[in-house]
């Protein structure tokens, strides 16, 4: 790696510090991926069959249960160690040894921007980036500057806890729309969307697709769909993708919302892709200028940068983690697969196959449990409760693990469900 240069700034006058100051940001800030020594990774190199220790790395996943030694298929982080190629450009980036404030660079918006396009053939400028330290400060952001308080927010339910969240944080009301069963397909309840839409305090509405924790992935119908009853009513969408790059099945590509209506606020990152999410980094695409700026603005004074080190890690995972990506996929597909042929042994629970995610959403109203979660929990396995998603009698497991993981705590919800 070149040296940087250090201390050239001394003994230049007053008028010329500001010049200065931004050179010397820009070198520092530009120690590019391609610079540091890149080696290819044989898909050979990493077996994802092989279970992988997390003692001693104080992950949230395995901390939180470890004391009822409950096997860990919550949170949605896998168990799968991050590209080589990632660990690569932290352990360069680490041994430079300086890690003050850095702003987004060149690399990572290009690495950024060919990603888009190659995955999702969206041709995006780079002035319509925004980084971010994660999608969930977003679309926090995305209320502050798009809602008053007393509006309307609408979002759909079950859902990620914290985009249900959202609307009382900021003294709106949530207008929930619920996800409905068609044709084995969970999707959203589009007439109670546009009814909601009608109101004239709905300004704002969070999107997650692909649903978490449903794990369907809309259709360019449905989307096109959202996106006019938006624009004829005057509701601000932001779409949270953050699982778009794991798609099960594979044969129809993810549809960005943004790439549908520029109006859109879509969000995005590499962190549930690539298992780097205690990275801290995300961003949005905004290709309208105005509400990029009403965004921006809004998020002034209280949200920081994205982490340095996750830039460096979005940047390693884009360019040179497609290899790695293409067998976790077909190791997630197969573990899906296992799973299905599994569910006839856990009666009572049923599972419409999720189209994306590496998330499993089961509905248990069948089982006469009370409170499914704490059953399994009790039998130890440690599932995420559906009861902050909305929805009581589901539990969702996180089948993003080893097959060894994945069969054993199979086996316990099946010795569980046979002690009712």
């Amino acid at each position: 790696m070149d040296r940087l240069p250090t201390g050239f700034a001394l003994g230049l006058c007053q008028q010329n510090k500001s010049i200065v100051k931004n050179a010397l940001r820009n070198e520092l800030n530009s120690v590019p991926y391609s610079h540091i020594q890149r080696r290819r990774y044989p898909m050979t190199d990493y077996s994802f069959d092989v279970p992988f220790s997390r003692d001693g790395t104080h992950a949230e996943k395995h901390e939180r249960y470890r004391a009822l030694k409950a096997i860990p298929m919550w949170v949605a982080d896998t168990d799968f160690q991050s590209p080589g190629c990632v660990a690569d450009a932290l352990q360069a980036r680490v041994k430079h040894g300086a890690f003050g404030y850095t702003h987004p660079y060149d690399s990572v918006n290009h690495a950024t921007l060919a990603w888009l396009k190659t995955h999702y053939d969206w041709d995006v400028d780079a002035s319509a980036l925004v980084w971010l330290p994660g999608v969930v400060p977003a679309f926090n952001v995305a209320s502050a500057a798009f809602t008053q308080p007393g509006n309307g927010i609408a979002v759909q339910t079950p859902n990620y806890p914290p985009l249900r969240s959202v609307a009382p944080r900021h003294g709106c009301e949530p207008r929930y729309i619920e996800t409905v069963l068609e044709s084995g397909r969970w999707t959203l309840d589009l007439v109670a969307l546009e009814q909601h839409f009608q109101q004239d305090d709905c300004s704002l509405f969070i999107l997650c697709n692909p649903m978490n924790p449903c794990g369907t992935r809309l259709t360019e119908a449905e989307l096109r769909h959202i996106s006019q009853l938006a624009q004829a009513h005057g509701v601000q969408i932001c779409s949270d993708e953050i699982h778009c790059d794991l798609l099960l099945n594979d044969e129809v590509p993810h549809l960005p919302m943004g790439k549908i209506d520029p109006n859109a606020i879509t969000l995005m990152a590499a962190s549930k892709t690539f298992n780097i999410a205690g990275l801290s980094c995300s961003f949005a695409v905004i290709p309208n200028p105005d509400i990029r700026k009403r965004f921006v603005t809004a998020s002034e004074g209280w949200m920081s940068q994205p982490n340095l080190l996750g830039l460096v890690a979005t940047e390693a995972a884009f360019t040179d983690g497609q290899d790695w990506l293409d067998r976790q996929m077909a190791y997630l597909r197969s573990n899906l697969e296992y799973l299905q042929a599994f569910m006839p042994r856990l009666p009572g629970v049923t599972l419409q196959a999720p189209e994306a995610t590496f998330l499993a959403w089961l509905d248990c109203t069948a089982t006469g449990l009370q409170h499914p979660f704490q059953h399994f929990l009790d039998h130890g396995v440690a599932l995420s409760d559906g009861t902050p998603f909305g929805e009581r009698q589901f539990v969702r497991l996180n089948f993003g693990c080893s097959r060894a993981q994945l069969a054993e705590a199979l086996l316990r919800m099946e010795t569980a469900l046979n002690a009712r």
